[in-house]
């Protein structure tokens, strides 16, 4: 299964990237799974987010970190809004 993953403000600069692809095993994945494999593949750079609590959606709709992703699926991960 393919997922597109975006990233966003501090996420988009502790990576260094604005997005790419992941190959997970067919069947059920979540949005906590990209991040588990996310810590693997990006190391150092993703410690940095240790302390940030982030955001999820799928299909540009918030979602939990449990929120099923199928093959296909574009999950976007940021940091919580704020805003004046």
């Amino acid at each position: 299964m393919k997922v597109k993953i975006l990233y966003f403000a501090a996420v988009r600069e502790a990576l260094e990237c604005d997005g790419e692809e992941a190959e997970l095993p067919a069947g059920r994945a979540a949005a906590a799974d990209i991040v588990a494999l996310l810590k693997r593949r990006h190391g150092d750079k993703w410690e940095s987010l240790a302390q940030t609590p982030l955001r999820f959606a799928v299909n540009c709709e918030f979602a939990p970190p449990s929120a099923e992703l199928r093959d296909g699926d574009e999950l976007a991960i940021f940091p919580p809004v704020t805003g004046g």
